[in-house]
This record gives C-alpha cells, sequence and structure tokens, in this order.
C-alpha cells in the first residue's frame, strides 16, 4: 500500500505513534469545526490516473445511469410540510454508477478494504470499531458526472460519508454545502427553503484536486456538487462502513441505486 498512498505524510500504518495520533487529533478538530475534513494527496502521484483507467471500460460501457427528481430529503413528503413548500422543491440528479462487483481487484477496492484506513478513519469519528460492508454492489461505488450532469442538494442518510476524487472536471463538479443546516431537534425547514432558493450566505464551495480523501458529515449538512462542464468527467470513489459487521441493502435498495438486485 506505500506504493499508493502516501503514508509518509498520512501515517496509517503507524497506529498508535505520535504522528498518526496528530493526524487523528488534527482531522477530530476540522471535523469538528468545519463537519468535514480533507486529506489532499493522500494517494502518490500517478494513482488517480492509474484507477480512472481500471475503471474507466466499465464506466463507459456499463455503469447504471441514475437519473432522478427528487427534494433534499430524498421522500415524496413531509408529513408536517405542505407539498408545495419551498423546502420540498425538485431537483434533478444524474449520475452514472460503477458498483464494486464490476471493479474486482481493483486500486479503488485495495483502499476500500485497507485495514489501516479503516480503524483511522474509526479513530476520527469517535467510533470504537468500523466495518466494511458485506454488499456486493454498494460497499464501493465509483460515481461519474459527464458535462451537463450533477448531484443536487441532499442530506446524507448515514452520519460520515468517506470519499476519494479520483478525476476533477475541467469545469464545474465543485463541492457545495451549508453545515448544520438542520439538527436532530430542528429541522429548519425556513432555513432549507433560503438555500434551495439560493439566498444562504453561509453556503461554501469546496473545490477538491484528485487524489483527497474527503470525510465529510452530511447527515444534518446539505449539500450538492454543482453542474459539471467540459468534455471531462468528475470520477470520484464512495466507500461505505458500519458500525456492525454484514451490512447489505436489500434488493429493493440495490434496484433503486443500482438497477439491479445482484
Amino acid at each position: 500500500m506505500e506504493d499508493i498512498l502516501d503514508l509518509d505524510r498520512y501515517p496509517l500504518n503507524r497506529e498508535g505513534s505520535p504522528e498518526w495520533q496528530r493526524l487523528v487529533d488534527e482531522s477530530k478538530a476540522a471535523l469538528a469545526a468545519n463537519g468535514m475534513f480533507n486529506l489532499e494527496g493522500f494517494l502518490r502521484p500517478g494513482i488517480a490516473d492509474k484507477a480512472v483507467a481500471e475503471i474507466r471500460p466499465v464506466m463507459d460501457t456499463n455503469s447504471h445511469v441514475h437519473k432522478r427528481m427528487h427534494n433534499i430529503y430524498f421522500k415524496p413528503s413531509i408529513p408536517e410540510l405542505a407539498p408545495d413548500h419551498p423546502a420540498l422543491r425538485k431537483v434533478e440528479t444524474i449520475s452514472h454508477t460503477v458498483c464494486a462487483d464490476q471493479i474486482p481487484g481493483s486500486t479503488v477496492l485495495s483502499i476500500y478494504e485497507y485495514e489501516p484506513l479503516v480503524r483511522f478513519l474509526a479513530a476520527t469519528m469517535d467510533k470504537p470499531q468500523l466495518h466494511v460492508m458485506q454488499d456486493p454492489l454498494a460497499r464501493a461505488n465509483v460515481m461519474g458526472y459527464r458535462a451537463g450532469e450533477a448531484l443536487n442538494w441532499h442530506f446524507d442518510r448515514s452520519e460520515f460519508t468517506t470519499t476519494l476524487l479520483l478525476q476533477a472536471p475541467e469545469v464545474g463538479g465543485d463541492f457545495e454545502y451549508r453545515t448544520d443546516l438542520r439538527s436532530d431537534d430542528d429541522p429548519n425547514y425556513d432555513g432549507v427553503a433560503k438555500l434551495l432558493e439560493g439566498r444562504d450566505p453561509e453556503a461554501k464551495i469546496l473545490r477538491i484536486k484528485a487524489g483527497t480523501l474527503n470525510v465529510f458529515r452530511g447527515k444534518n449538512t446539505a449539500h450538492r456538487v454543482t453542474t459539471v462542464e467540459g468534455n471531462r468527467e468528475r470520477m470520484i470513489a464512495v466507500f461505505s462502513y458500519y458500525e456492525r459487521p454484514g451490512v447489505m441493502f436489500t434488493d429493493e435498495e440495490r434496484i433503486g441505486f443500482y438497477g439491479r438486485a445482484a
């Protein structure tokens, strides 16, 4: 793994060392302050390009096109809101998904399964332990966004999301977010409506470089990927970890996300 990850800069393989603990502490502080942390240059030079080359044949010919109109909650309705409430404004998401079972032996999967990474992430999230997902499709995905495509405003279902940017587009494809737009006790529907109308001055844009690992607390922070422009697609790996082992999606969830159950 030393040839793939910059373990000199990010010593995941030296668990318990002062350098490892410093990285954990810095990452936790960034999570507390910004709702995320970024490890820029996590991949060694050339590795992102190698990963893209491994994935591109599947992405170009056999990826699942996910296109849907949705609200920020990915729910058909919210009981306490009228159907025409501006917080339920519909937006469009379009992406192309490659599943883990389509890229066996890939660089992306070797990173996803790297046990020192899993233990490091658990430490940054204050979790006793994290586990890779058992689901053969959902455990690690690579998402592609081509010209005119975007991942629109939403909240995540999971507490944390871990991504690894493999290829940045020529223009657009930026990560836009609004930290703590809601809380577990306050849905802040008026604030959600304000964001969707483009009137929230606290929304921020982050331009991530290829090879950057991003860990994001997205349950209560609204976020999106802006529309991609140009000929080079945005390609990003999404890693799913859970506090309990053996997590699987239902057939219904797999069909909804990937267009197939197996």
